[in-house]
């Protein structure tokens, strides 16, 4: 490979493109690096929902009007541990509500999508879709 093939590509060996954004054209630039540099296309992803987790959390809420601890835990697949930290750092956004309480000696914790999450989802889909046309051309 000559001088150049990554470089052209404005993409260093460590898979950082060198305009600010990773090899993804995700981070500091949004569209950066993509279709010509129409960076105007949609704003910086937001980095709450990003993460596959919580995106999985807030998207499964969306098409739920609230889910419990347990049904979340076993939709997504993950553990206590996991599910409870993605789930405060959505709640902590404001994006998702937890609503905690006792049936009998057993703890019930429930969430919901508050409509600062629904539209932080939107907005983040709607970027998605901007980076896919981008990168289709």
């Amino acid at each position: 490979m000559g001088k150049g093939s990554a470089a052209r590509k404005g993409v260093a060996a460590a898979g950082r493109d060198t305009r600010g954004t990773d090899a993804r054209g995700i981070s500091g630039g949004g569209l950066k690096g993509l279709s010509g540099g129409r960076a105007a296309l949609a704003p910086e992803l937001d980095r709450v929902i990003h993460e596959r987790l919580r995106l999985a959390i807030v998207s499964a809420l969306a098409v739920n009007d609230s889910l419990t601890f347990n049904e979340l835990k076993a939709i997504l697949k993950t553990s206590d541990g996991n599910l409870s930290v993605h789930a405060r750092r959505l709640e902590d956004a404001g994006y998702v509500t937890c609503l905690k309480s006792f049936e009998g000696r057993i703890p019930h914790t429930e969430y919901r999508l508050t409509g600062a999450g629904r539209k932080a989802l939107e907005r983040y889909l709607d970027h998605m879709e901007a980076l896919i046309q981008a990168a289709r051309g």
